[in-house]
C-alpha cells in the first residue's frame, strides 16, 4: 500500500457517519420543519410552502409563521397525547427491563454451547413481520381469545376479561415487541463482565445478593441505559400497537400524528407536532450523553 493511502481512507471513513446522518436525519428534519412553518391549503400537497429554496430561508428569517406551534399549545389534545405517550413508554420500558434483565442474565450465564441457541430464541420473533405479530395478540387478548379460554379452563376467572382495546393491551404489545431490544444490550454487557470479581467478592464473604448490587448491576449499567433508550424512544412514537390493541381512549402522539396527516390532512400542524416530539426525545438524550462524557473524562 502506498504511503498516504491509509490516512486518506481513515479520513473518508470518519466522514461516512456524518454523511449518513445528514442524508437520513438532517434532510428529512429540514423537510418536516419546512412543512411545519407553512400554511394549510386545499391542494396537493395540502400546504402552502413557507420557502422554496435555501436563498429564501435567509431572506425570510424572522418572517416565518409559528402559528402551528402556537396551536399545539392551545389545544390540550396534543399536550395530553405527549404526556400519555411518555407515560406509556416509560412504564413499558420499566416492565421490559424487569423481564429482560433476568432473561439476559440467564443467557449470559449459560454454557457457551447453549448461548447461540438461547440468543436465536430471543431474536426469533424478528423473523416474522411486526404487523403479523401484533395482529396475533388480537386473537390472544380478545374476550373469546386464547388467554381468556385458558384462564376459564383453569378456573382462574369466571367470565372473560376485557383486555383488548385497553392500555393493558398496549403495554403487553410494546413489552413483547421490544423485549429483544432490551435483552441484547444487557446480554452484551453481562457477557463481558469479569466473573473473577464475583469470585473475589465471594472469597471476601459477600453474599450473592450483595455481589449483585455492588458488582453485577453497576457493571451492567451501560447495557441498561442502551436497552432502555432502544425501547423508550420508539415506544413514545409507536402507532401500530396502540392503533390495533388500544381502544378509543388510548391516546398516543403516534396515533394523533396519523390522524392529522391522513384524516384531517393538516400537514403543517402534524409536522409541528413531530418536530416537538423529536426535540422532547433528542435534547434530553444529548444532554445525558454530554454529562456522561464529562463524568468519564473526570474519572479518566
Amino acid at each position: 500500500m502506498a504511503r498516504g493511502q491509509v490516512p486518506l481512507m481513515l479520513r473518508v471513513s470518519t466522514w461516512i457517519p456524518y454523511f449518513w446522518l445528514a442524508l437520513f436525519f438532517l434532510v428529512p428534519f429540514v423537510i418536516v420543519l419546512k412543512v411545519s412553518l407553512s400554511e394549510t391549503a386545499i391542494a396537493m400537497p395540502p400546504y402552502r410552502p413557507a420557502f422554496s429554496g435555501l436563498d429564501q430561508v435567509f431572506e425570510k428569517i424572522g418572517q416565518f409563521s409559528v402559528d402551528n406551534y402556537v396551536w399545539l399549545t392551545e389545544d390540550a389534545l396534543y399536550f395530553n397525547a405527549y404526556i400519555s405517550s411518555i407515560r406509556i413508554a416509560f412504564f413499558s420500558t420499566l416492565i421490559t427491563l424487569i423481564i429482560g434483565y433476568p432473561l439476559a442474565y440467564a443467557v449470559a450465564r449459560a454454557s457457551s454451547s447453549l448461548r447461540p441457541l438461547l440468543l436465536m430464541m430471543v431474536i426469533l420473533p424478528f423473523w416474522t413481520s411486526f404487523l403479523i405479530r401484533v395482529y396475533a395478540w388480537i386473537g390472544i387478548l380478545k374476550q373469546e381469545g386464547l388467554l381468556n379460554q385458558l384462564l376459564l379452563w383453569l378456573g382462574v376467572i369466571s367470565e372473560p376479561l376485557g383486555i383488548l382495546n385497553t392500555d393493558v393491551a398496549v403495554y403487553i404489545g410494546i413489552v413483547y415487541s421490544y423485549l429483544p431490544f432490551m435483552v441484547l444490550p444487557l446480554y452484551a454487557a453481562l457477557e463481558r463482565m469479569d466473573r473473577s470479581l464475583l469470585e473475589a467478592a465471594a472469597d471476601l464473604g459477600a453474599p450473592p445478593v450483595m455481589s449483585f448490587w455492588q458488582i453485577t448491576l453497576p457493571l451492567s449499567l451501560p447495557g441498561i441505559i442502551a436497552g432502555s433508550l432502544l425501547v423508550f424512544i420508539p415506544a413514545v412514537g409507536e402507532f401500530v400497537i396502540p392503533d390495533l390493541l388500544g381502544g378509543s381512549t388510548t391516546l398516543m402522539i403516534g396515533k394523533t400524528l396519523w390522524v392529522e396527516f391522513f384524516s384531517n390532512r393538516d400537514w403543517p400542524v402534524a409536522s409541528a407536532a413531530a418536530i416537538i416530539l423529536l426535540l422532547v426525545l433528542v435534547v434530553p438524550i444529548v444532554l445525558f450523553q454530554n454529562a456522561q462524557s464529562k463524568v468519564r473524562e473526570a474519572g479518566g
